[in-house]
């Protein structure tokens, strides 16, 4: 065996084993564990209205996930906003200043008001039919609620990491 292929041989054993120690690690903060999740879900208020976890991905124009209360984020549903009623919390330009742009709420957990339409709406940039949910209003219950998922969530802006699994 060459020099030469025992170097690249060495150098992608430890790439590999780089990113084997950094997989496992979340990006996302909240609760320690899933058991701690799920205490706090069971302890939801309830009602008729929707739990919803905005997920901004640039250039996309789906909105986020949306649950009932007490149900699980596994059950979540990755939906598009229907604005005919009500505009959708971040409904700013998209070059404005930091924090005053479209999907500064990225991960803000809201209480939503309005209904499933029933219908689907295409969004073109992820190559998804979704869910439409038409919104009558909202008011953020946390800006800072950690992973959604699981405790290893990642997000990443530029393209979709956070899934129900």
């Amino acid at each position: 065996m060459s020099w030469t292929l025992r170097a690249l041989m060495v150098l992608g054993t430890v790439v590999l084993c780089q990113c084997g120690g950094t997989m496992g690690s979340g990006n996302m903060g909240g609760p320690a564990t899933i058991e701690e999740r799920k205490a706090a879900i069971a302890s939801e208020p309830t009602g008729d209205f929707f739990y919803g976890r905005r997920y901004y991905v640039q250039k996309t124009r789906f909105w986020g996930y949306l649950k009932r209360p007490r149900q699980g984020w596994d059950k979540a549903k990755l939906i598009i906003v229907r604005e005919d009623k009500k505009r959708q919390p971040d409904r700013l330009p998209e070059n404005g200043p930091d924090g005053q742009r479209y999907g500064y709420d990225q991960n803000f957990e809201y209480r939503l008001n309005g209904y499933l339409t029933g219908k689907e709406a295409y969004d073109p940039n992820s190559n998804q039919f979704l869910p439409e949910f038409m919104l009558t209003g909202y008011e953020v219950v946390n800006r800072n609620p950690g992973w959604l998922f699981r405790p290893d969530d990642r997000y990443d802006p530029y393209r979709i990491t956070v899934y129900p699994r």
